[in-house]
């Protein structure tokens, strides 16, 4: 009978090996997420940040085509080139998310030829658009990028803006999220029974929840104020420690607040 209790107790006391496997499945799923994460964020500094800034820097050199300019003048000479067009179409579209605005056009030339722009916002010149209009259209590497109607104009969806802040954001955003799952998944493997407290609940929620709004609020701001986008390598990151002190701190305090108040209960139970 002891034997058998000693033993029982003996299992009890083991590591559940089930929970450990689960716990490094985990942490190799973290690893490989990790690794996805790195090599985005990657790609979006040396491939697509630069490539956007470039295509930018090019559309705001370009100058108009010289007049009747053949197409293969226009691709060699990078130049923005005239339309006229006439509407056959203005529709606004809600998806449940965003309003879509688009319009479809008719080439004068050629009544057989039509191509939908859109426009991300009602403003100053869709608004204004009706059936039959005769618009022009300014025309950049095969796009258009303005359309325009007596004094109004306004850009397309497919004209190039300043969004590298915005873009760098999202890099660092995958980088911070790389890292955190980087960190998660390591633990798991080298501790798969005693990982806590680098666990979702709540160090995990709260950084994804940190690094998204940061990432997003901080990338917003600099493309509205126009920030220079290499600031957001700076800003990103010392934002979202500065939060996760202040979220450690808070846990910190409420764990000391709930230990005293246990103390305290417990001296009153034996006070009795």
């Amino acid at each position: 009978m002891a034997e058998r209790a000693w033993a029982t107790a003996g299992s009890k006391g083991r590591p559940d090996r089930k929970s450990a496997s689960r716990a490094r499945l985990a942490g190799m799923a973290l690893i490989v997420l990790s690794l996805t994460g790195a090599v985005l964020s990657y790609l979006t500094f040396t491939v697509w940040v630069p490539g956007q800034q470039q295509r930018y820097e090019h559309y705001r050199a370009a100058e108009p085509c010289p007049a009747q300019a053949t197409p293969r003048e226009v691709a060699a000479q990078d130049c923005l080139v005239t339309w006229h067009f006439t509407v056959t179409k203005v529709e606004s579209t809600f998806t449940g998310k965003v309003t879509v605005y688009e319009a479809t056009l008719r080439d004068e030339g050629d009544d057989s030829r039509q191509r939908t722009v859109r426009f991300g916002g009602s403003g100053p010149l869709f608004g204004k658009l009706r059936r039959g209009d005769e618009v022009t259209a300014t025309g950049w590497r095969g796009d258009v990028v303005v359309l325009g109607k007596g004094g109004l104009r306004q850009n397309t969806s497919d004209a190039p803006r300043d969004e590298h802040p915005g873009n760098a954001a999202l890099g660092v955003l995958l980088a911070l999220l790389a890292a955190q799952s980087l960190v998660f998944g390591a633990v798991r493997l080298a501790r798969p029974t005693a990982y806590a407290p680098l666990v979702w609940e709540p160090y995990g929620r709260w950084l994804v929840f940190t690094d998204i709004c940061v990432g997003v609020g901080v990338g917003a701001a600099s493309v509205w104020l126009h920030i220079p986008w290499w600031t957001v390598l700076v800003t990103v990151p010392v934002v979202v420690c500065a939060v996760m002190a202040r979220l450690v701190r808070r846990q910190r305090r409420a764990a000391a607040s709930s230990a005293k108040t246990r103390r305290q209960q417990d001296s009153r139970v034996s006070s009795r």
